[in-house]
This record gives structure tokens, sequence and C-alpha cells, in this order.
């Protein structure tokens, strides 16, 4: 692999509309990690007037394609499993990083977890990719 594929990554995944909509910003990827951030605004809150569960799972998400993409070919999602834990408030940073626990040819397992700008866990869990054998075109 390009010693450059995970800048490559990254700048990519920048351009992803759905990631520039919610603004979650790449902090770091390397292979078979990543770590993310995004800012909760007032129009990312549920009827409790805190983060909706789904804008947890994409800051996870997030983090869990980049991680899983690093090694430069096609990983797709087969599974995740999130446990939430704490609730997050608007203005509050959340920081979600995805690490590579398995990697075999055809899957990747991954353990995800979500923290506040105060480093309190807001959730975990885990994720497993099907890997291809196909380049990622980036």
């Amino acid at each position: 692999m390009d010693k450059r594929f995970p800048e490559r990554i990254r700048e990519a995944f920048g351009q992803e509309p759905f990631a520039r909509m919610l603004d979650i910003r790449t902090k770091e990827v390397r292979s078979g990690y990543a770590l993310v951030e995004m800012t909760v605004k007032d129009e990312h809150l549920n009827l409790h007037r805190t983060a909706h569960g789904g804008v947890v799972f994409s800051v996870i998400d997030a983090a869990f394609e980049l991680a899983s993409n690093s090694h430069g070919t096609v990983a797709m999602a087969l599974s995740v499993t999130l446990n939430f834990l704490k609730a997050v408030q608007a203005g509050d940073t959340i920081v979600a990083e995805a690490s590579e626990v398995d990697l075999t040819r055809r899957t990747g397992n991954y353990r995800f977890l979500v923290r506040n700008r105060t480093g309190d866990l807001i959730a975990h869990g885990q994720g497993l990719v099907h890997r291809k054998d196909t380049p990622l075109g980036v």
C-alpha cells in the first residue's frame, strides 16, 4: 500500500457530503485506526434536548469507515453494535475512535469508543466488515 494512502482517504472523506453536512472532522487515520470529532449543534438534538442517537452513531460510523478502509481495499459494514452510556448536550464535542481488533483476508473487526470533551465515555461498540479484493479508488 502507498504510504500516502491514509492522507488520501482522509482528504476523500473530507469531501463526503454526509460528513460535511454533520461537520465530522478527521483528526487521525492510520492503518486500522481512525479518530474523528464533531460538535453537537441544536439541530442534532432529540425530544429530550440531547444528541440524537443517530448523531452518535454517525460519528462512530465515520471512524469505522476510515479505519476499515485504511488498508486500501474496499470494506463494507456487515454489522454494528453500539451501547449508549451517557447523554450528549448541544455545544459538546464528541470524539469517536475506531481500532482494529482482528483482520483477515475477508473480514475486519473493530472496537469503537466515543468520548466527550472532558473524556467521559459516551458510547462504545464494535463492528464487522466484509473486505473485498477491490482497490479503494481514492
